[in-house]
Order: C-alpha cells, then structure tokens, then sequence
C-alpha cells in the first residue's frame, strides 16, 4: 500500500476536545499529518498552541496546516500566523468577507511574506464570499503570490456542475492550488447535500488527482468527512482507501 502524502481535518473530529485522543484516532485512520482548527487549539494564542503541537508530535503526527481562519484585516490576526508558525505548519486555510476583504488582503499578504507561510482561499460553496471562480480569481489576483487557492472539492461541487468542477478548477488555477480539502457530497434533487466517502459521490477523484499532477501541485492536502459526528472513523478509514486507491 502506498504511503500517504495528505492528513485530516481536524473538523472531523470536532465531537473529541481532547488532542490525545484525535491525535491517536489520526493515527488508526491511517495518517500522520493533521489541519488543525480552532475546536482543538485556541489560534489566537500561540503559546497556548505548544501544547497541543506537543501532543500531536509525540503521537507522530505533524501539523501540516491551520483553520479555516476568516480575516478581516483585524491587526490581532496575525497571531494566527505566530500559531501557525508555532505548529510548524507553512498554509493556513482562510476566508475573507465581502465587508472587509480589501483592508485584510493586504495585511494577510504581508503576514504571509513575514512568516514564509502561504494562504489559501477555502471556497464554501455559493453562499459564502469567495465561493465561486470569478471571485477566487479576482482575491487571488489582489493577494498573490502568498494568497492562493484552498479547494474544498465538495464545496466547490455545490455551486453547480459547469462552474463547480474540481477537475477544470485544478487546471484553471494550477500553479495557484495551495491546498486541497478532499471532500465529497451527494445532491438530491432539492440540491441538498450530504457527506460521502471521497470519490463514491459526485467528485471524479481520479481525474481530479491527475490534474493536480499535471499542474504540479504541491500544497498540503487533507481529507474532510463532516458527517459521523460521533463516530467518524470507519467512514474516514475508507476515505483513506479510497485517495489510496485512487490517487
């Protein structure tokens, strides 16, 4: 079996508080390495962040990420680059709002040529700011090179299948990707969504995978299963299988 090259969110596991026992469960999945957000660490205290960065590192998982994090251009977001920095990690996955997007880009952009940690945009579907193409374009274009992509392929799946698709997503951005939230949905005909295994719904993971690595991509990538609350594990083992499988 091959080796995995991508972690969990640790959103997943947002039914478990305490960071011994997700960072055990990371391990029974099958992974080392962990996004982790604001239910397991509180970001806009570093020095608080040790702690949980100590338990993660002796259960042999690494902390590839942080968030999803929304700027707003507040001057005490940039304590969670000073958490990132302290996890190790060189992404953390963001938001930005419709009110504010054009104090916090910059401010975000000079955070991140600070700390050498790079931003990506987490698109949340088409009731969320920056959920769609032409908008991720347009903030990617104002922040970048330090201000990237983060796709959510769930996410990006549920604002329609013309302009939702993963697949030409990573190749309309490609250079640009520097992040990757595995995730997959199922619609019914309402276009209500529902969690499923990554690659048994709608999102064409094989070729979704190739045209990441036709565009080189080379950010930090985890899973993401939100359903199961209480007891996520067996779905995510087979998540895990699944990237393996068809990575």
């Amino acid at each position: 079996m091959k080796t995995p090259d991508f972690g969990v969110q640790s959103w997943c596991f947002r039914h478990f508080k305490d960071n011994t026992v997700v960072a055990q469960k990371v391990r029974d999945i099958g992974l080392s390495q962990i996004e982790l957000c604001g239910v397991h660490a509180d970001l806009n205290k570093p020095e608080a962040v040790k702690e949980a960065v100590a338990i993660y590192k002796k259960a042999g998982v690494s902390i590839v990420s942080i968030g999803v994090q929304t700027f707003t251009g507040n001057d005490s977001e940039k304590a969670w680059f000073e958490s990132a920095a302290v996890t190790g990690a060189r992404h953390i996955s963001c938001h930005f709002r419709v009110d504010s997007f054009t104090q916090a880009v910059p401010k975000v952009r000079a955070w991140s040529r600070e700390f050498g940690i790079r931003v990506g945009i987490h698109c949340h579907g088409g009731y969320c700011f920056g959920g769609s193409p032409d908008v991720l374009e347009y903030l990617i274009n104002l922040g970048g090179p330090e201000i990237g992509l983060c796709i959510d392929t769930a996410w990006a799946m549920q604002i329609g299948p013309g302009p939702g698709n993963p697949v030409e997503w990573a190749k309309k951005f490609a250079g640009k990707i520097y992040g990757i939230h595995y995730k997959d949905f199922l619609f019914d005909r309402t276009g209500q969504w529902a969690d499923t295994i990554v690659g048994q719904g709608n999102l064409n993971l094989p070729a979704f995978n190739a045209a990441l690595k036709e565009g080189g991509f080379n950010g930090m990538a985890v899973i993401e299963y939100e359903a199961d609350v209480e007891n996520p594990d067996p779905k995510l083992k087979l998540c895990v299988e699944s990237m393996l499988t068809n990575g």
